[in-house]
């Protein structure tokens, strides 16, 4: 198998197959504080927070047809399976977007649109919009890539907008505004949630981990605020305990969009730390920098981020995808040619 379409063939098949448990993410204002919250629920707990830079070429890593652009904005990312392959992040302008499962995902098919891997999609949205209607925008340009990874979104941005994205019988639908009574996402479709958590008025009582039963407990919570007074970023790791599917928790993250700041932890580290957008450099000739996601430092760790080196990409996507049984088989030169697919990319004049 070619190198190139061996690595398009194991984007396609990320997250094709997930334990039943699977991510929750949710949103909520309060004291003039937005927050945005994330479970990542799975069975792999490397990752690599990486620095984006503003004003970089890039490509689709498609088998036909790739398309370029150049990124408007820097951003923060998570990434497990390789740079520029993020899980979700938030950009300079207060844009964060994350992933969850959704079995009844059918993206468009083939049309005049540039095709997007699921993830180098959330990357793409991270470069390119600062609002969630930008995000919405772009159906009319970029489509996610049939054949890959069935996922729904969750989008909110400094403004307070705040959007679930999924792709439905070839379609975008998107839930906002008065469409969007709750602001959260599990595992099942938006609509489907939202009729589930209208049954409930009790979240105190035990309820299993299900993904009808997080949409509830994350939605009915959400939707009245933490006590006033509580400190909103605390009440978001709260949350998310509540939520959390235990060994499959590998990380949590808390964005707190009108502070600028990504707070998280992760199950080999419970301890959370902290990045400031404020502290970062995201000029295209400035070093990219990354951070183990399970390194032991606590606190403001921004300053203890490190330059981006092919060896650190390549020993990621090594790990991440020896642990992840469907692509345990893809060849080491797909892999390598994943770990240098950065090395493409180059600044604008």
């Amino acid at each position: 198998m070619n190198a190139r379409i061996a690595v398009v063939v194991a984007l396609g098949l990320l997250t094709t197959s997930v334990p039943s448990q699977a991510c929750t993410t949710f949103c909520f204002e309060q004291d003039g504080a937005l927050v945005f919250g994330k479970n990542y629920d799975w069975n792999v707990d490397v990752g690599m927070v990486v620095v984006n830079k503003r004003g970089v070429v890039k490509q689709a890593l498609v088998d036909e047809s790739p398309f370029t652009w150049t990124s408007r904005f820097g951003s923060v990312t998570f990434n497990q399976y390789g740079r520029e392959f993020p899980s979700g992040g938030v950009n300079e302008k207060g844009l964060v977007i994350e992933l969850m499962w959704l079995d009844d995902t059918e993206y468009p098919a083939a049309d005049a649109r540039a095709p997007l891997p699921t993830l180098q999609w959330i990357q793409y949205q991270l470069d390119n919009a600062a609002t969630v209607g930008d995000v919405i925008a772009s159906d009319k340009t970029v489509r996610v890539a049939a054949g890959t990874a069935m996922i729904h979104f969750l989008v909110a941005d400094a403004q307070g907008s705040t959007a679930a994205v999924e792709y439905l019988d070839g379609e975008m639908v998107v839930h906002r505004g008065g469409d969007l009574p709750y602001r959260a996402l599990t595992n099942d479709t938006y609509a489907r949630s939202a009729e589930y958590a209208r049954t409930f008025n009790d979240v105190t009582r035990e309820l299993s981990k299900s993904s009808l039963d997080r949409f509830a407990i994350a939605a009915l919570i959400t939707a009245t605020g933490p006590p006033p007074g509580s400190d909103p970023v605390q009440a978001a790791f709260d949350l998310l305990a509540r939520v959390s599917q235990g060994e499959y928790t590998q990380w949590s993250i808390v964005y707190d969009i009108a502070a600028m700041r990504v707070h998280f932890r992760t199950r080999a580290n419970p301890m959370v730390r902290r990045i400031d957008l404020a502290g970062l450099d995201f000029a295209c000739d400035s070093p990219v920098r990354v951070l183990d996601m399970n390194t032991q430092f606590t606190g403001d760790v921004t300053g203890k981020l490190r330059d981006y080196t092919l060896d650190a990409n390549r020993a990621l996507i090594g790990t991440a995808f020896a642990r992840t049984d469907f692509l345990r088989d893809i060849p080491g030169d797909a892999l390598d040619a994943l770990a240098r697919f950065p090395q493409t990319l180059h600044c604008a004049p």
